[in-house]
């Protein structure tokens, strides 16, 4: 008989809480047809964005492309991505955690962390029961599985979710993480990156255990701070807190956007980064920030990337301004040669927007007056939605369907709306879409 984990095993009892193929189980769930088939969500991309396990079972990895996924698996069945719906689901999912616990942290669209360290009492159950309980509501009301890990830290808690995919329930108490760790290839580490995997490998440090037994004074002098705090949460020790608070600031803001298909028009191609740029722009000014430097990328057919950084400057979060330093760049990128399926924009060294340092050549009343403009712009666009206006550099992007021929087909989601519903607003219901007999 299993031995409940008290608060004596558990200085802390971690949750987390990872959806099973995410995006392709919502499909199944809310079209029972799929069940038990090869599904596989993101044929807008022509790449495989999510995969069913039955899918995974005939080969199918993510990121494969569509041509190759019907030559292994002939009878998966592709769909377009549903964000929207996903989203929907997501946030369900966070909501049913927060009715044990109100410290959680939403990681991802799919997965959470939560602390119910101290709740056995008033959640009448030993930490196992109410991690079996979570999951469990989880799985019945949502209608696909969710695989938890319960340990003494974050990084220990992940590791639990993944050991036994789909739908494990798996608690690790402090004096049993190295049975865990022994055999767990030190890359698979949550929050170990492929340059210290490699400088640990140099080392002969090749399993999790391995890293987990090196000794302090090593890792303080080999690797950085965040290694180090692995390290320590490998070993037990519970020192990477939930981030429970809604995300207010952001340290850069990234936007990407694949169409098909692809394409070797310069006007078409920028427009598409023209786009990216506006909406990056329209995120940063949301939270009242403006950018240092922008980074203008591309990717080509053969999924090659191209990318050139520029600093600005004066910070800016002006979209006209960021497309205007980033048309050089584009034009040093772009080749008529190449099939382009993607544009991208990041833009860095974000800081807040107020009591902005002009430089001589600045006119403040020129600021001024573009702040009035993009307010404006920003306060229609949340009004009537955030294409109502747009800049014309982004004109061909604004008006073109993102993907044309097979791979254009839209979520069903899109075509079914409920009595006052419209493209722009629609109401927060994930839309059943199988036949009920």
């Amino acid at each position: 008989m299993e031995t409940p984990l008290t608060i004596q095993h558990l200085p802390k009892a971690i949750l987390h809480i990872d959806g099973d193929a995410f995006f392709a189980a919502v499909e199944q769930s809310r079209n029972p047809a799929l069940k038990g088939k090869p599904v596989v969500t993101g044929k807008e991309r022509g790449i495989a964005a999510s995969m069913s396990y039955e899918a995974k079972a005939c080969g199918v990895t993510r990121g494969m492309r569509l041509s190759e996924i019907k030559r292994v698996c002939p009878q998966v069945v592709v769909l377009p991505s549903d964000y929207e719906t996903y989203s929907l689901l997501s946030k369900r999912m966070f909501s049913i955690v927060r009715r044990y616990t109100s410290e959680v942290e939403e990681y991802s669209i799919d997965e959470c962390f939560a602390d119910i360290t101290g709740l056995q009492r008033p959640l009448k159950g030993s930490y196992q029961q109410i991690a079996g309980r979570i999951k469990h509501m989880l799985d019945v009301e949502l209608g696909f599985t969710f695989s938890v890990g319960l340990a003494p830290t974050k990084v220990v808690a992940k590791v639990g979710s993944k050991w036994k995919k789909p739908s494990g329930l798996t608690c690790i108490p402090g004096w049993e993480i190295h049975r865990y760790l022994q055999k767990l290839p030190v890359e698979k580490i949550w929050g170990i990156g492929a340059q210290t995997t490699a400088f640990l490998a140099k080392n002969r440090i090749r399993t999790a255990l391995e890293f987990a037994r090196l000794s302090e004074r090593w890792i303080q002098q080999h690797l950085t701070k965040p290694s180090y705090e692995i390290w320590q949460e490998l070993r037990g020790t519970s020192v990477l807190p939930l981030e429970t608070k809604e995300k207010d600031t952001y340290q850069s803001v990234q936007k990407f956007k694949t169409f098909s298909p692809p394409s070797n028009d310069h006007g078409f191609v920028f427009s598409q980064l023209s786009k990216n740029i506006e909406n990056a722009c329209m995120k940063i000014r949301r939270y009242h920030l403006v950018a240092g430097s922008a980074i203008c990328l591309l990717r080509t057919q053969d999924f090659r990337d191209y990318g050139l950084e520029v600093s600005f400057s004066r910070p800016t979060a002006f979209s006209h301004e960021v497309i205007h330093a980033l048309r050089p760049l584009f034009n040093q990128l772009f080749s008529h040669q190449l099939q382009y399926r993607s544009t991208g924009v990041m833009l860095g060294k974000l800081r807040e927007d107020a009591n902005l340092q002009l430089n001589l050549f600045d006119p403040p009343l020129h600021i001024e007056k573009y702040q009035r403009i993009y307010q404006t712009i920003d306060s229609l666009r949340g009004r009537y939605g955030k294409h109502t206006v747009f800049l014309g550099a982004s004109l061909t992007a604004q008006t073109f369907t993102q993907h044309v021929g097979e791979r254009g087909d839209a979520p069903e989601r899109k075509g079914l709306m409920f009595k006052g519903e419209t493209t722009r607003r629609k109401l927060g219901i994930p839309m059943f879409v199988g036949k009920v007999t």
